[in-house]
This record gives C-alpha cells, structure tokens and sequence, in this order.
C-alpha cells in the first residue's frame, strides 16, 4: 500500500493512505539517502510503501524516489544530516530582524542549501508592526537586496494580518515548507490560514530574545481549498552539509553569475589574481553580507578556515 508521511512522532510516524486513512507506521529496514548518515530515515513529505504483518503492525518498507528536500547538519551529531522535509513545492523561510532576530548568515545557509537540493524560497519578513522607522528601513534594504538576486519577498504582520491575502495565494495548491527560528510566527501562520486557534504559539525568551519551541516533530497541514502546509520545529542554526568547496559558489546565484568570467577556472574568490567575483564584490555588484555568508559556508567544510 502507498501512502504520505504527514506526520514524525519521535518513535513512528502517521501516513495517510490513497484511500485517505491515517495509519502509524515503523520504519522497517536500513534506508539510506546517497551515503549520508541520517537523524530520520524517513520524513514528512516523503511517498512510502506500507506493508503489514501478522500482528496487524504497520511497516514503511520502502521510500519512493524523492524529487527534492531540505537537509542541514544535525545540531548535537555534526557527521549526521537532519533532512527536515522531502516533496516539497515551496519554502517560506520567516525573518525577524528583533524578537528573534534572524541574521544574514543564517538566511543564506537556508538560500544556499535549497538551491543545491532544488526547492523554491519565498522570503516572509514578519512581525513589520514591532519595528521603528530604522528597523523598516533595514527591512526594506533586505528585500531589495533579495528581490535583485531573485527571490521573491512578502513583508507581514500577522497579528495584524497584513500580506496574509497575498501568501495565501502563493501557498495555494503546493506543499509548503515553513522554516525559521523558533517565535518567527509559523504556527500563528498556520492558526490564521487554517483558521484553527489550537495550535500553540510560543513566546519570546526575554532574557535571549529567542524564540521557545511550541513545535515539537515535524508534521503535515492540510489547507482547505488545496495544498499541504510543513510545520517544522524552529531551527537555531543551519550548518550545510554535503557540499563540495567548489561547488558553493554554484549555490549563490550572484556569485555564480560573475564566476564564468574569473581568470581561473577553479578560483574560490578568496585572494586569487583576476578574480571577477572580488571585482564585483569591490564594485558593490555583490553585496558583503552575501559574500561573507559564502565565506561561512566554506568555513564549514575547511573546519574554519575562513571564517
């Protein structure tokens, strides 16, 4: 039998079935995703094979091919990957810039990595109803900043509802990943979209000024009129992994646009001579948050490096 993993329980998870029922299921076998060690064989989003045995427990036995998915490095295990959803339409990574704050390098981990594994990003920069004249004008410098890369961005307020009209049809009939520190507003996304009030809402540490979990495992929403919400627990940090140095530039479509033209066809763009990507840099054609951000990414696989 075929079925959608909606759900992760920590020790099983809940898989909806083509005939629509809901089943908890165990993984059953040894399942690997290209060599990578991983936290969780299978996660939500992911089409899988149910079979049943003769004390009517339900197994996965098989995942089907998957056409993408978000991974980074597993927090407390660094050689382990957490794959945190496959099958995925679209990403909505929220930003904050207080209450918590989001940095750069954190955004283009996340941009980076759902190049490399072919998810589209929409950019939510929440919470606009908390923040003075300055704090817009940085907002606003941000959404610049991506829109000219490419990505398409969304201010909101959702307490106040403000840009929820228009994400919701951007959500419309896909599957969508939410993603984010924990206290950037998905769940109080998913309360007004789905209009269900249930669903917890986390407060904001005072002391840290960060976000406290209310999401525990990850699980799948379905949205009336069409189309699947992932609701993720809220993510500190986004170390890469699986990436090859030479490769990262291909992951910052700015870099990599201003790299065919460089001297060397192996240039890092770190101090190597007729570099066109430090020219572009020097000429404001890239920003330095972004290069920085790809400094960082290289930093994790030369073990710091350049950081």
């Amino acid at each position: 039998m075929k079925g959608l993993v909606i759900k992760n329980t920590g020790n099983a998870y809940i898989v909806r079935t083509d005939t629509g029922l809901d089943i908890e299921c165990i993984a059953k076998g040894n399942f690997r995703l290209q060599g990578i060690r991983s936290t969780s064989p299978v996660v939500v989003g992911d089409y899988v094979k149910v079979d049943f045995n003769a004390d009517n427990i339900s197994y996965i036995t098989e995942i089907f091919n998957r056409k993408n998915y978000i991974v980074r490095r597993a927090s407390n295990l660094s050689k382990q990957a957490h794959i945190l959803a496959a099958n995925i339409d679209l990403a909505l990574l929220f930003i904050t810039i207080k209450s918590p704050d989001t940095t750069t390098v954190f955004i283009d981990r996340f941009l980076a990595t759902a190049e490399a594994y072919s998810v589209p990003v929409f950019l939510v920069f929440n919470k606009i109803d908390l923040y003075d004249k300055e704090d817009l004008k940085y907002v606003d410098a941000l959404i610049n900043l991506y829109q000219t890369i490419g990505y398409q961005c969304q201010k909101t307020s959702l307490t106040k509802e403000t840009g929820v009209n228009e994400l919701r049809e951007i959500i419309k009939d896909k599957v969508t990943l939410l993603a984010g520190h924990s206290g950037v507003g998905k769940s109080l996304f998913i309360n007004v979209v789905t209009g269900d009030d249930n669903r917890k809402v986390g407060d904001i540490s005072v002391y840290h000024q960060r976000g406290m979990h209310t999401t525990t495992f990850s699980e799948m929403i379905e949205i009336d009129g069409g189309g699947f919400l992932i609701d993720t627990p809220g993510i500190k940090g986004f170390g890469t992994i699986n990436m090859k140095e030479e490769e990262v530039s291909h992951y910052f479509p700015e870099i990599f646009k201003f790299s065919d033209k460089c001297f060397y066809n192996n240039c890092m763009h770190i101090n190597e001579p007729r570099c066109a990507v430090r020219e572009a840099l020097d000429n404001h054609y890239i920003s330095n948050s972004r290069y920085h951000s790809y400094l960082n990414i290289l930093g994790d696989i030369e073990e710091g490096k350049y950081r």
